[in-house]
C-alpha cells in the first residue's frame, strides 16, 4: 500500500521557533488535508542551522518534538524533521531527526557526519547509535540529516531493509549541483526512494539555501521537486509504494551484487 509523503519547503524565523512554528501549523493542516501520512520538514526547521545552541538546543521532547507530537495527533499523519536536542541537562546537543506518530509514537536518529567546513562539530555533539529504519504506513522510511547524505556507504549498508530515504536539509544555493546529484545518486544506486527536503531563504548567518527540495522514485523518476531558485516556499506531494522498490529490485538485482 502506498503511503502520500509530503515535503514542506520554508523559510525559517532565524533563531525564532515560536515564529516559524506558528507559520508551519496551516501548512502541515494543508498537507494532511492533501492526504499525507508523512509530513516532513527540514533540518533544524523550527530555528535554522545556527550554532548559537545556548539560544536554539532544547532538551529531549522539548518544545518542538511536542509541538511535532500534537501536530501528528491532531492531523492523523506522521510529522518529521530535524531538532537541537540536548541528552540530558548539561550535555551539548545533537541534531536529531525526530519522526512523530499520530499515536504518541517517537523515533530519534541523531545526525552521524557533522559539517565541520560550518563548525557545527564545535556546537553539537555527533551520534553515534546506529542509523535507524521506522515502519510508517507500511512503508520502511530511514531518516538522513543533511551532510550525511554525502556519505553512501551508510545509505547502502541501509539500503536492503528500506523503501525510502528521508533527507532533511539546509543546504546553500552554492552547492545547489551537489544538493540534486547526490539526491539522484542515491535513489538509483540504493533502488529506493528518496525524499529530500530542503530550506530556502536567507539564514541569520548571511547563507542563502537553494531550496530544490524533490522526490524520486526506485529509477530515478522525479515525482515531483521544486525550483531551485532559493525563494520558493511550497508543499511538495507524491505516493511511495514500496511494492515498486521490490519490482525494481526483482527486475534489476543490482543490491545484490554489491560487495
Amino acid at each position: 500500500m502506498a503511503l502520500r509523503v509530503a515535503a514542506v519547503q520554508h523559510d525559517i524565523c532565524w533563531e525564532d521557533r515560536d515564529a516559524t512554528l506558528a507559520r508551519l501549523a496551516p501548512r502541515l493542516e494543508a498537507a494532511a488535508e492533501a492526504g499525507a501520512g508523512l509530513i516532513v520538514l527540514p533540518e533544524t526547521f523550527a530555528v535554522g542551522f545556527s550554532m548559537r545552541t545556548d539560544v536554539t538546543a532544547e532538551a529531549v521532547d522539548g518544545p518542538t518534538a511536542t509541538w511535532m507530537g500534537e501536530r501528528a495527533a491532531a492531523l492523523g499523519s506522521w510529522v518529521a524533521g530535524s531538532v537541537p536536542e540536548r541528552p540530558s541537562a548539561g550535555a551539548r546537543p545533537r541534531n536529531v531527526f525526530v519522526l512523530a506518530g499520530p499515536d504518541g509514537e517517537r523515533h530519534r536518529y541523531a545526525k552521524r557526519h557533522l559539517f565541520r567546513y560550518g563548525n557545527e562539530d564545535e556546537a553539537f555533539d555527533r551520534g553515534e547509535d546506529d542509523p535507524i529504519t521506522v515502519t510508517v504506513g507500511g512503508v520502511r522510511v530511514s531518516p538522513v540529516v543533511c551532510y550525511d547524505l554525502r556519505f553512501g556507504n551508510q545509505m547502502w549498508d541501509q539500503a536492503p531493509d528500506t523503501d525510502c530515504f528521508v533527507v532533511v536539509a539546509n543546504w546553500p544555493v552554492k552547492r545547489h549541483l551537489h544538493w540534486r546529484a547526490l539526491l539522484l545518486a542515491r535513489a538509483i544506486e540504493d533502488q529506493c526512494y528518496v525524499v529530500g527536503v530542503n530550506r530556502v531563504g536567507p539564514s541569520g548567518d548571511g547563507i542563502d539555501h537553494v531550496g530544490g527540495s524533490c522526490i524520486i522514485d526506485p529509477r530515478g523518476t522525479y515525482l515531483a521537486d521544486a525550483e531551485l531558485d532559493g525563494a520558493t516556499e511550497v508543499t511538495l506531494v507524491a505516493d511511495v509504494d514500496p511494492a515498486e522498490v521490490a519490482a525494481v529490485r526483482s527486475r534489476f538485482p543490482f543490491l545484490e551484487d554489491r560487495r
